[in-house]
């Protein structure tokens, strides 16, 4: 199975035993992998947690996740292949780092934890110095490594948000997938009402995967994520995606739009907490209005303009996580580093390909073992 959920420890109590409904009874048209097996927590109506990946699964993602940084890789590769440590390797490896869109304060950072790295470990080996960058980049890395947490909230609110062409509703499409492979139950917001065919887009994914969607052709955005929002606790869902539109973040009355529907689904009112040990024995369950969390999908192709990205929206929305797409054949995969170093907003998922299975949760070492293979 995937490992996409932090697991919230269940409690027993009456108003959790039966709160997972048989949702996803109907047969999905996209296959489920036959080794994903009956989920202990599904059953008891519990909250919903993913196990990790199979070894030979995560083995494959993580061949898919370097050749699609081969690129931003290889350029930097090369500043290892001389035979001596000296301020000339440094120099080229600060060129490669920012052709890579590692951005200026990450690069210096890296640089100047290298230096010590290097001259603790007395390494004298240039190729042995890739080993100790990758260690530096893991370590910078590791605060944007998080769970997304499903099964606290009933139903858990996602508002994904993101610019024109990020590949938004389609990761969308790709988390409802592995959401149903897991388990839950998922009712779709089409808000995105301003697109040509956006409303139709995601139809086709809540057909492919069997799930629910809440629509309203030319309706006004919050108005349909209040509704999916009020239906996702009526009917007893596990999870509401809410789809916005696609938009630019220069666009300031598009972005007050945005604005207005996260403010909309806030009057939708608190979701339930699944009680946790503390909150059962007084019977006082905890509450927390949605949306719970505030996704932002970013193109990895676009360098330091996501960066920009991620801090707008953050600014306007609050973001709680990040789903970064197109990895593959990117040479810009450094982003990430000035994502860390200057907005550390959790990367929940990263997409390297357009199948369903092209989305996984991030994992600090893989990622920079991937992009300095």
């Amino acid at each position: 199975m995937f490992s996409f959920f932090k697991k919230k420890p269940p409690a027993p109590h009456p108003a959790v035993a039966s709160a997972i409904p048989d949702a996803l009874a109907q047969p999905a048209t996209t296959p489920v992998p036959d080794a994903v097996p009956e989920s202990p927590l599904a059953a008891s109506g519990q909250a919903l947690t993913a196990e990790s990946s199979s070894p030979p699964e995560r083995k494959s993602w993580i061949d898919k996740l370097k050749a699609g940084l081969r690129k931003t890789g290889s350029s930097i590769a090369t500043v290892f292949t001389g035979t001596q440590i000296d301020d000339a390797l440094y120099e080229d490896l600060e060129t490669a780092l920012l052709m890579a869109d590692t951005g200026v304060k990450a690069t210096e950072h890296l640089l100047q934890d290298l230096k010590r790295r290097v001259k603790e470990s007395k390494t004298t080996d240039p190729a042995a110095v890739k080993g100790l960058l990758v260690a530096s980049l893991t370590e910078l890395l590791a605060p944007l490594q998080k769970s997304l947490e499903i099964g606290r909230f009933k139903p858990t609110v996602i508002m994904v948000a993101g610019v024109n062409g990020a590949g938004k509703t389609t990761s969308i499409g790709k988390l409802t997938r592995h959401l149903a492979v897991n388990h839950a139950s998922v009712l779709l917001a089409a808000a995105d009402t301003f697109r040509a065919a956006a409303r139709e887009q995601l139809g086709v994914w809540a057909d492919r995967t069997a799930v629910d969607i809440i629509s309203q052709e030319g309706g006004d955005p919050a108005a349909v994520a209040f509704d999916a929002v009020s239906a996702g606790k009526a009917r007893g869902r596990d999870v509401v995606l809410v789809d916005t539109a696609g938009r630019l973040p220069t666009q300031l009355h598009l972005m007050q739009e945005l604005v207005k529907i996260k403010r909309v689904i806030q009057k939708a009112g608190p979701a339930r907490d699944n009680l946790t040990e503390a909150a059962s024995t007084t019977d006082e369950p905890a509450i927390a209005t949605p949306p719970h969390e505030v996704l932002l999908v970013i193109d990895g192709n676009t360098g330091q303009n996501a960066l920009t990205q991620v801090k707008a929206f953050d600014d306007a929305l609050g973001l709680t996580g990040l789903i970064v797409t197109k990895l593959d054949g990117t040479a810009k995969g450094g982003v990430l580093a000035a994502i860390a170093r200057e907005r550390p907003i959790p990367v929940y998922f990263i997409g390297v390909g357009e199948k369903l299975e092209d989305l996984e949760t991030f994992n600090a070492r893989e990622f920079a073992q991937a992009l300095l293979s």
